[in-house]
Parts: structure tokens; sequence; C-alpha cells
């Protein structure tokens, strides 16, 4: 029933269909899930662009400019420290200021790491740094910004970030997932983590050099089935794109003539997680899910086959040593929530 992704990898790799990118693909899911963040919030933008550029500036040895960078940024934030604090709503004020002095402390050691040119650390410096302003930038966010299609409002939905650990055979892994960029599918995966459908299924499709597929249950079903209503239950496509406030449901790009445009959670990071479906329904989706694992610079974001025709729902954002290990067969032993279970509404 669930499409085998042989195929796709398979075509979308043929030169035909490769072209050089105008620009480096952001191929970093802690970059990708930060941008995906629904705020305006410019101060904060601009503060993370420039921690952003930062390792690649050290690598350069750009020391004039690291210096001016990491001073603009420290007076910026010391600068606009209270408005950001009054950005926020009431409830969520002494966390932003906890998180805003997190990240004045966390700066100190990469303004000095600038200061004596160690190029070595800064990359991990500011990553750190980075962590904080998108605990910042999610403080930020006052309510969940749209309404799914009502056909889809009584399905499990996250409103909300969470983080799922995998426990595997060979090692652990951390999923983000980002129920502000495809609620839905990202609800119905928290679901069932918290069910503890994953817990003893095993990789039943894999190829190590582009993902791995899970969630397959013991049985004639492809998918979930609920215990009380004992009807199979499915999630449509859902992507948005950065100039949509909420996502699209129902059709895939192929199908609206939007292939090529990259989307807000696209196929571009070692480690995205998105929900797989039949070859021949997108909407149709249940519990089988793939980890990408294929980087290249020949099918980047808006390059491949896979953008806007499958809903990535997160990012393994820790344990990348643990996907080189796994192969088909292994076993997941438990899938459990470790934070963000509270932005699920059933």
């Amino acid at each position: 029933m669930v499409t085998s992704l042989m195929m796709v990898f398979a075509i979308a790799t043929q030169p035909s269909m490769a072209a050089l990118p105008t620009k480096s693909a952001i191929k970093d899911p802690r970059v990708i899930l930060r941008n995906a963040l629904p705020i305006e919030n410019e101060v904060l933008r601009d503060v993370q662009r420039t921690l952003e550029q930062m390792p690649r500036q050290a690598n350069l040895k750009r020391w004039s400019s690291l210096k001016k960078d990491i001073e603009t940024v420290v007076q910026t934030l010391s600068q606009n420290k209270a408005d950001l604090i009054a950005a926020a709503n009431s409830d969520r004020q002494a966390t932003v200021t906890e998180h805003l002095a997190s990240l004045e402390k966390a700066l100190v050691p990469l303004q000095e790491a600038i200061e004596i040119k160690d190029r070595n650390n800064v990359k991990a410096l500011s990553e750190k740094s980075l962590d904080y302003v998108g605990l910042v930038e999610s403080d930020l966010i006052k309510e969940f910004p749209f309404a799914v299609p009502a056909q889809y409002a009584s399905l499990p939905q996250l409103k909300g970030r969470a983080l799922v650990e995998l426990t595997t055979e060979k090692g652990n892994a951390i999923i983000t997932v980002d129920g502000y960029n495809a609620p839905v599918n990202a609800g119905q995966f928290i679901d069932l983590v918290q069910k503890h459908f994953y817990d003893g299924l095993t990789f039943t499709r894999a190829d190590e050099n582009y993902y791995l597929q899970t969630g397959d249950p013991d049985g004639a079903a492809d998918g979930y089935v609920d215990p009380k209503t004992k009807q199979y239950r499915t999630v449509p496509i859902e992507v948005r794109l950065p100039d949509q406030k909420a996502p699209s449901y129902g059709k895939t790009f192929e199908e609206t003539g939007l292939s090529g445009v990259v989307p807000v959670l696209p196929f571009a990071a070692f480690g995205t997680v998105a929900m797989a479906h039949p070859n021949d329904n997108p909407n149709a989706g249940s519990s089988q899910f793939f980890i990408y694992l294929f980087e290249s610079e020949l099918t980047p974001a808006g390059l491949n086959l896979l953008d806007g025709n499958y809903t990535v729902f997160g990012y393994v954002t820790d344990g990348k040593e643990t996907l080189d290990k796994l192969r088909l067969g292994d076993k997941i032993l438990s899938a459990r929530v470790i934070s963000g279970a509270e932005n699920l509404v059933k």
C-alpha cells in the first residue's frame, strides 16, 4: 500500500532532473526549523542570520567583520531587550527574560573566541547561542497562527513543537516534530507515539544511501486502526509555502503545477522526517513514515521529486550517528515524547 521510495529517488537523481542550485541550499535542520517559526520579529531574525554566518566567516578568517558582527549582536540585544520581553504574552515574559539572559551569557565565550581568532570553536559557540535565539523566537509566538480545514479538525493536531526520542537497537535519535507547519501529520505522529504504537516495530523499507521507513504494524493493516472506532485513520498531504500563512491540503505540488517550488519544510537536510503514503493517494498516509538520508548538491530543495509530494513534519536534530548505523530489519525499541506533549490537541 505505502509507496516505495526507490523509484522516486531513482527518478530524482537522473541527470535530466538535476541542476546546480543558484545558491547553496540550507541543509542544517536547526536553521530550517528556526526559519519555519511563525514570527515576524526582524530584530531577532537579524541576530539569527548574523550568528548563522559566523562559522563560514571564521573559516574564511574574516576576523575584522566577525568582531563587528558580534559587537552589533550584543548591542542589538541590549538595546531591544525590554521590547522583546514586552512582545511576548504576559505568561511567557518571565521565560523570555530567562532565555535572553542565557543567550547573553552564551555570547560571552563566542565573543572571546572571535577576539583570539579561535576558528575551531566559533561554530560550536555560535550554534549554542542560536539554540537560545530559537527559544526566544518560540517564546514570542502569541497563538497558533491558523485553523486547519474543517474536514480534518477532528484529527489530532500538534499546535506547536515536540521532541520525540527514538530508542533503537543501534542507538538513540531525537526528532523535532513541527506542528506549526504540519499540525495534522505531526499530531498523528505524536498521538501514535503516545499510544506506544511504534514500540517494537522494525524498519521495513530501507536503502542506506537514501531512506529508512517504519510504522507498518503487524497484521493486515498498513497503518493505524483506531481500536475504539475500528476505523483506519489517515491524514492528508499537508505542505506550507513560504508566502502562505497556512499549509495547503489535499494535492501534491505535482498536481498543482508547483514542482520546483521550495516549501517551508523541504527535503534539504539529512534526517528529514516525512509521512509515507500510497502511490495513488497522497491523502492516505497513516502511521508509516520515512527518514531521508540523502544529501546532494545535484538534488537540493526544489530540485527533487519529494518536495511538495510528501508531508515533512520534522527533522532528526540529534543522533545522526544512529541513522548512519540503522539498516533494514533493525528495531525501534521505544518512541517517547520528551517535551511538547502539552501541544497535542485531540
